[in-house]
């Protein structure tokens, strides 16, 4: 089967696999991913040509060993894969994709399992699977990313210099396969110490300890002199950056210590274990084959899981799973210690509750003080955010919204926040004129998948609002689309030059290209009589498109003139030449013909990947309707192009009627 295929290959047949664990049956994802890797799960009693599902080494995996002996059937044995999801299983959460193994199971070295074998026979010598495998390594550790993922980043961590203990949960079948017990993670604690004398010990409680789910090897009692437990939610990857030693005995912490440019100290007999990526007191004899970094995390990430997309319903690649989960632990990163918001109108609320409160429901006042209470963070509508909102995360619509008008109140898919100022307020920096500084460089995977992205777009016709139209018949010539925007829009009263207004921006096109066909392109708020800025061009434009798609009238002209508009932005990813007179989030960085004068702060040159990268992909916030799951920037298109999207009600269709008729009043409710 194909590895992004959702359904079996015409004429294959699914191998049937008996289970006698409940969670087969209880556990949709897991029965769902065992589907789409061609198993059909039964239960009664198998033939021999069948297989017998087992969780692992769990409790009642001796019921399947059992019937697997008697009926002299084969056995599959399925267990998480290494990147699982926010929280522990114990949570409730499922998994993001499962190890399927028919030889054996990663932590037992017992036998060599699928890994091992992957490991000591595969080549691991293709240069394209090798690059993805250090394209992914990097992008873990960057958007810091781990087998549970409910920790922030942020969180303060202890001075570098220390030595890093991994505990582990009691009883954990790794632990147990590896033959340890807590005489042995003493054993290790001892030896730390002994080997960097003078130094700090940490000893890493587990996730699942913290929780409360289950004890840990170590206690209290352990904490001694220089050596203490340390039970901070933390990003694994920066925890390892500061250490100089890491000592495991079979955790998952080892292998990414060996990914962070570790070598650690291990004392059981973990997948990773005996290719010489390690210090071993016990690795299995066979394991005789020097691997670099890259080829074990090809080997366990790439080649080995069967990873899960659940916006598309299929099998996936590694590269999706981490476009998903960052796309979710971003959220939560964000969420969970609850939103506090001022400056959101009514019809906002709701679709900001889905957005932002999925952790806690966001508390909505206009009280400074009572939003500061209990610890919450702050965010504001950004065109409400004056100075009595100092401090609060600015928030407004992002570039792939919907498909109909903010001003008829359709609920967005995307959202940005911002701490420094917001991106279409060139006055002050912002995140997002951080975040395209940033990507003044790409690595081959970002510039891939920008380069996607803004192909789907292109393909698809997907813009900011989809609302499509006819394009008029327009004369030949070189053709000039000025795009009309709404004259008290917060990007021209912030962004705009000397030229604020849509005539004067006609007037400047037409003096500077006398000869040139121009075409004046009316903003959609302002066509369906929402919002002010309604002119007339016939006596400047050569042709009026009004109500045409704007995406299909990019692919009929050479160059757009703008002050400030979104058009601009979309002309870029679609090859066109743009001049700006005002100072749009995309104008300074080299890709425009500008104008007004950059703020001094975009000295960089972008290209126009690492523009669409940090814009669409770095920025947003994504919301899939159909899911109700953060999602990434691909959903969001694969949502707008296909349609399945959610509608303003009856009552905001109402409202936006009303409010059509007091258009040059926006202000009062945007």
């Amino acid at each position: 089967m194909s590895l992004n295929s959702g359904r079996h290959e015409a004429g294959s047949t699914a191998s049937r696999l008996f289970v006698y664990n409940g969670g087969f049956l209880t556990q949709r994802r897991v029965r769902r991913i065992l589907e789409l890797s061609g198993y059909n799960i039964r239960l009664g009693l198998p033939q021999a040509d069948d297989l017998v599902g087992i969780w692992g080494a769990s409790p009642t995996a001796h019921r399947g060993l059992a019937v697997a002996e008697k009926r002299g059937c084969g056995l599959l044995r399925v267990e998480d894969a290494f990147l699982r999801s926010l929280h522990p299983g114990r949570a409730g959460e499922p998994p993001i994709g499962l190890l399927l193994d028919r030889a054996g199971v990663h932590f037992n070295a017992s036998v060599p399992s699928d890994l091992e074998q992957l490991l000591a026979g595969h080549p691991l010598d293709d240069a394209h699977l090798m690059q993805r495998a250090r394209d992914a390594i990097t992008r873990l550790k960057e958007a810091h990313l781990s087998k549970y993922n409910a920790f922030d980043p942020e969180t303060p961590m202890p001075a570098p210099g220390y030595v890093l203990v991994a505990d582990q949960a009691r009883d954990d079948a790794s632990v147990t396969a590896s033959r340890a017990d807590r005489a042995r993670f003493l054993e290790m604690l001892a030896f730390a110490q002994e080997e960097h004398p003078g130094a700090r010990v940490l000893i890493k409680t587990h996730p699942e300890t913290l929780r409360g789910y289950r004890a840990g090897y170590y206690d209290t009692g352990d904490a001694q002199g220089r050596v203490e437990l340390f039970t901070g939610t933390v990003s694994p990857w920066t925890l390892l950056e500061g250490a100089v030693g890491v000592y495991t005995v079979s955790s998952q912490l080892g292998f990414e210590a060996i990914l962070a440019g570790h070598k650690p100290r291990v004392f059981g007999q973990p997948f990773y274990a005996g290719w010489g990526l390690s210090i071993d007191d016990a690795a299995p004899p066979r394991r005789q084959r020097q691997l670099t970094r890259a080829q074990l995390f090809a080997a366990a990430m790439i080649l080995y899981p069967k990873w899960y997309d659940p916006f598309r319903d299929e099998l996936c690649s590694l590269e999706t799973v981490l476009d998903n989960l960052e796309a979710k632990a971003r959220a939560w990163r964000q969420d969970h210690r609850g939103w506090a918001a001022s400056g959101m109108r009514m019809w906002k609320r709701k679709p900001l509750q889905k957005f932002f409160g999925s952790e806690k429901r966001i508390q909505f006042t206009e009280d400074p003080a009572k939003a500061q209470a209990g610890g919450r963070n702050r965010m504001v509508w950004a065109g409400k955010a004056a100075d009595v909102h100092a401090g609060a995360v600015r928030v407004e619509d992002g570039f792939l919204r919907s498909r109909g008008l903010g001003a008829q109140l359709v609920p967005p898919l995307s959202l940005v926040t911002d701490r420094r100022g917001i991106y279409y307020d060139p006055r002050q920096p912002s995140d997002l004129d951080a975040l395209i500084a940033s990507r003044a460089e790409l690595t081959l995977a970002q510039a891939l998948r920008a380069e996607r992205l803004v192909q789907s777009l292109v393909r698809d016709h997907v813009s900011k609002y989809n609302l499509g139209g006819a394009v008029p018949a327009l004369p030949e010539g070189r053709r000039i689309l000025v795009p009309g925007q709404v004259e008290d829009d917060a990007s021209i009263l912030c962004g705009a030059g000397t030229v604020r207004t849509n005539l004067d921006l006609l007037r400047t096109a037409r003096e500077a290209n006398p000869d040139a066909v121009i075409i004046y392109k009316p903003h959609p708020d302002v066509e369906a009589g929402l919002r002010a800025g309604r002119i007339d061009a016939g006596g400047v434009a050569d042709a009026v498109a009004a109500h045409a798609d704007p995406m299909a009238l990019l692919e009929n002209v050479q160059e757009v003139w703008t002050m400030t508009s979104l058009l601009g932005f979309e002309a870029l990813l679609r090859g066109v030449k743009v001049t700006t007179l005002g100072t749009p989030f995309y104008a300074g960085w080299g890709l425009t013909r500008d104008l007004a004068p950059a703020p001094s702060w975009r000295q960089a040159q972008v290209p126009l990947l690492g523009l669409a990268h940090a814009a669409l992909i770095d920025y947003p916030r994504y919301f899939d309707p159909v899911t109700r799951q953060p999602c990434p920037a691909e959903v969001a298109v694969m949502r707008l192009r296909e349609g399945r999207l959610p509608h303003p009600g009856l009552g905001n269709r109402m409202l936006s009627k009303l409010q059509g008729l007091f258009a040059t009043y926006a202000r009062l409710w945007r």
